[in-house]
């Protein structure tokens, strides 16, 4: 992991074409203010999880719905 130190206004830049600047800073909250083009996707991290773990049970049930269909059309 790469730990930077930043002051409000201060930014950093990601792979060329992400920055991320320190809006704020109040008590332990800092505001990030993110420039990225539009077909990078960019997501707070528990929401980031909880969007893979539904994919992850949603392709769950399509594998069994996929079983059953084998099952009941079974030749």
């Amino acid at each position: 992991m790469l730990v930077l130190s930043r002051k409000k206004g201060e930014s950093i830049i990601i792979g060329g074409n992400i920055e991320l600047t320190v809006i704020g800073v109040e008590g332990d909250t800092v505001k990030l203010g993110i420039i990225a083009p539009k077909e990078v996707e960019v997501y707070r991290k528990e929401l980031y999880l909880s969007i893979q773990q539904s994919n992850q049970e949603a392709s769950k049930n399509v594998l069994r719905i996929n079983q059953l269909k084998e099952k009941l059309f079974k030749k």
